[in-house]
């Protein structure tokens, strides 16, 4: 762990006007988030009626999406953050419905050169191939959503997709933690056996694996390409829900290459400055906070 000493050159960013003097205060050319989503408007609006209804269930706080904006205004504000690249995650939650989706974020792509290509996959006999045909058209990342979806990744049909990204070396984000609730086949079990059959294969585990942390970032120990994306994770919010274990935080300085800057803007119920103030005062240092905030999705993506 790094003295005290060694941090606070950082300028906290009190709110998203400050975000700026974040990153330059740590010498960046600005900010690389991995887990932004971009989606059609039909399917977005689903989105935010699932968190619209996330606080009915008692106990549970109030998920107020902070950026609930058209497109172009959710774009503006992405790159008056400093964010230099950015995700279009979407996930289909039926059959049918995968190569409709990438088709979709194609055309966002190539209308939007700071977005990293997405492409996303659903168990079906058709998905090799469009997961083939979306590699071949440029996607740059992909996404799984084992919770949404409620589909087992270790099902047979998506054996030639894992094996796709694993030769093509093409990272695959994953939400296959139990966070913010349970699915059927969530939890880090399931998603160690596709690591065990395919061990070139580059994931980035969405949210550190939420609430799995500990077994997640043992995953990481045992696999060099699985990756840990910071979504969400040691906000206020998520302390409130599923609090990271400060027994823990020492492990990431250890796995300081393969954790990268994650937010889910826009559907985060906090400010995009407070994800970074959670990251900040981990008290993990400034060469730390300029990895994840930059250096490891860069050298990841070779941006």
């Amino acid at each position: 762990m790094p003295s005290p000493s060694d941090q606070r050159t950082v300028r906290l960013p009190d709110d998203d006007a400050e975000i700026p003097a974040f990153w330059r205060s740590l010498g960046l050319p600005g900010l690389i988030d991995v887990h932004t989503h971009f989606m059609p408007d039909n399917v977005l609006t689903k989105v935010w009626a699932y968190f619209d209804r996330f606080a009915e269930t008692d106990g549970r706080p109030r998920w107020e999406i902070r950026y609930r904006h058209e497109e172009e205004r959710r774009l503006r504000l992405l790159r008056e953050f400093g964010v230099r690249w950015f995700t279009a995650m979407l996930y289909p939650h039926r059959p049918g419905m995968a190569e409709w989706l990438n088709g979709w974020a194609a055309g966002f792509a190539a209308r939007t050169p700071d977005c990293l290509h997405t492409a996303t996959f659903f168990p079906e006999p058709e998905a090799g191939a469009y997961v083939a045909a979306a590699i071949g058209d440029g996607a740059r990342v992909f996404k799984a959503h084992v919770q949404v979806g409620a589909y087992d990744p270790r099902d047979p049909l998506l054996d030639p997709v894992w094996g796709l990204l694993a030769e093509s070396r093409t990272p695959v984000a994953v939400h296959c933690g139990s966070g913010p609730e349970p699915g059927p086949h969530t939890g880090p079990a399931a998603f160690a056996e596709v690591l065990a059959r395919h061990p070139r294969l580059i994931a980035i585990v969405a949210h550190m694996g939420m609430p799995e942390y500990a077994e997640f970032l043992g995953l990481a120990d045992r696999h060099p390409g699985l990756h840990l994306d910071t979504t969400m994770v040691f906000t206020d919010f998520t302390e409130g829900l599923h609090p990271w274990p400060a027994g823990l935080t020492p492990r990431l300085a250890d796995l300081g290459d393969r954790v990268l800057l994650g937010t889910d803007f826009p559907n985060i119920p906090h400010s995009y400055a407070h994800q970074l103030t959670a990251l900040t005062r981990l008290g993990l240092g400034d060469d730390w906070l300029r990895a994840v905030c930059h250096d490891n999705a860069a050298r990841l993506f070779a941006l």
